[in-house]
């Protein structure tokens, strides 16, 4: 591999390593998998980009496959961050913003920067990318594009793609494509084109009208759905034509995002935010409907339960000590309302809480709100707390229809209380999406074979409950396994057939998304899972 890393390192202005601790450092990302490169590339521009694809497809030609898997901060749950052939890096140079419209919010950016970084920027000139997930300061762009990711406030603005204008993709032959909303008129130009990007419109395009009734499962009922890929906000009634609804949430196996056209909202500096106590799912459920049904809706609504509370203050007994209330309810609910003129909904709010809550706190001072924040953040001292070789294990990110979220929780517990594992949930239960992580030593057979046993069962909870197994990220290899048994055979025949299309001599991302099986993954589990190189952060989940 020595020769092909020599001629990549002639042809790129970027570095290319090959050492034996740069693989080692990329071998492993947020999940519990672990792939070693055959070679870590740092690009420094799109060329690079353009240049080391070619070179891959060329190679592909000829028969020698050598995969290229893009990789931001490497902090993807899923494993879609490592691969066995080329790893593009991209925070250490393609981590700018090119362009920043400080009166519209409009932005062009490159993906390697940090989400917490560019919404320091945007907030500077009064604007805000709400979606961002609590783990800000270590996901890139690209990588929460990638995965479509989704954050607390996605309960109103929706995952990161409803923020992202446009698009340049490399694609697998290092042809550059921009994606656009496109006009009939444009859309008809892309299709004549003699090119790859021209069959690829084609393909889409007479995919879209043959399959309609079949594609339209891919909605599965719930407010976020990542699984395979979004072909159902290609189209438009009006006969517009996207394709970056498409790219964003395929983790690079479609193509390489070499460069981000962003919108962004006004910042609203003030908010409201309430914690609210539930005695039963009954009217948690009934809680959660209410609030969803409001015409102005909050923007989060975040679940923690007493059980993750009880974990959380065993670690440490003082650091929610002056927070929470007393008893600890069943559930809690954390409610952030927008708080600029939107006195109406939180009127509303408290009614509903009225009816339906034990009791609930209120506050606009920033001074008081930190308390709220610290009882959400407090997840993150569960997901890095260790005891022993025993840690949180990061496997779950499903989503049911939101009507189905007392299930989800019933469902949750006895499969807890079956595999003998501490109970605790949190997540955005406004979307239906609620997280657990089970405290496994992965260099233990037993355990290992539980991690699973956990992903079986799990997935057949979410599946009874006519859910997705990929939500608030994507499915890597971790939920592939399974996606046919999600869609049907018809449907998982179509998205296979879209990523041979694009990519046809499996390049791209390889084993994500298709053509894993769950003994493929048995052989790549961790012997060890841990998080430390995470700790200038604190991991959030």
């Amino acid at each position: 591999m020595s020769k092909v890393a020599n001629y990549l390192q002639e042809h790129l202005v970027g570095e290319v390593i090959s050492t034996t601790n740069a693989r080692q450092q990329f071998s492993t990302d947020g999940g519990i998998f672990q792939v070693a490169p055959a070679i870590v590339v740092y690009p420094r521009n799109e060329n690079d980009i353009r240049k080391t694809s070619r070179f891959c497809w060329q190679l592909a030609e000829r028969g020698r496959v050598i995969p290229i898997t893009a990789r931001g901060f490497g902090t993807d749950q899923t494993g879609a961050a490592i691969g066995r052939g080329v790893t593009m890096v991209f925070p250490a140079h393609m981590k700018n913003i090119l362009e920043l419209d400080s009166k519209s919010g409009n932005a062009t950016v490159e993906p390697g920067i940090s989400l917490g970084k560019l919404e320091q920027t945007l907030n500077t000139h009064g604007h805000s990318l709400p979606v961002i997930p609590s783990s800000a300061e270590y996901t890139s762009l690209g990588g929460a594009i990638a995965n479509n990711t989704s954050g607390d406030k996605s309960f109103k603005y929706g995952p990161i793609s409803n923020f992202v204008k446009g698009l340049r993709v490399v694609l697998a032959n290092g042809e550059v494509i921009v994606t656009k909303r496109l006009s009939k008129r444009e859309l008809n130009k892309k299709l004549g084109l003699a090119t790859f990007e021209g069959e690829i419109y084609r393909f889409i395009d007479t995919l879209l009208e043959e399959q309609h009734d079949l594609l339209a499962n891919l909605a599965r009922g719930v407010t976020h759905n990542n699984a395979g890929y979004n072909l159902l906000d290609i189209k438009q009634k009006n006969g517009s034509f996207d394709l970056t609804p498409l790219i964003a949430g395929s983790q690079g196996t479609l193509g390489i995002i070499s460069e981000i056209d962003l919108s962004s909202e006004t910042l609203h500096p003030k908010s409201l935010i309430i914690e609210a106590g539930f005695d039963s799912t009954e009217n948690l459920q009934q809680a959660v409907n209410d609030l969803r049904s409001l015409d102005d809706k909050p923007e989060s609504i975040e679940l923690i339960d007493q059980h993750t509370i009880k974990q959380l203050q065993d670690i440490n007994p003082n650091h929610l000590k002056e927070v929470l209330p007393s008893p600890v309810p069943p559930f809690m609910l954390l409610i952030e309302i927008a708080h600029d003129g939107h006195k109406k909904t939180t009127k509303k709010v408290f009614k509903i809480l009225d009816e339906l809550s034990r009791s609930y706190n209120s506050s606009e001072e920033p001074e008081e709100q930190i308390k709220y924040h610290q009882t959400r953040d407090a997840i993150g001292i569960l997901s890095a707390h260790n005891e022993g070789l025993l840690h949180p294990i990061p496997l779950l990110d499903g989503a049911v229809p939101p009507d189905r979220i007392r299930d989800l929780i019933d469902g949750l517990y006895k499969l807890q209380t079956q595999n003998h594992i501490k109970h605790g949930l949190w997540g955005h239960i406004g979307d239906g999406n609620i997280f657990f992580q089970p405290k496994l030593n992965l260099g233990q057979v037993g355990d290992r074979q539980k991690v699973f046993r956990l992903i079986e069962e799990y997935t057949q909870l979410i599946l009874n409950l006519n859910g997705t197994l990929s939500s608030s990220e994507g499915d890597g290899r971790l939920k592939t396994p399974f996606l046919e048994q999600m869609y049907g055979t018809s449907l998982y025949n179509v998205l296979q057939k879209l990523k041979q299309v694009f990519d046809p001599y499996g390049i791209l991302n390889p084993s994500v998304k298709f053509d894993t099986n769950l003994d493929d993954l048995k052989a790549i589990v961790r012997n060890e899972y841990h998080l430390r190189h995470l700790y200038d952060y604190l991991p959030r989940s």
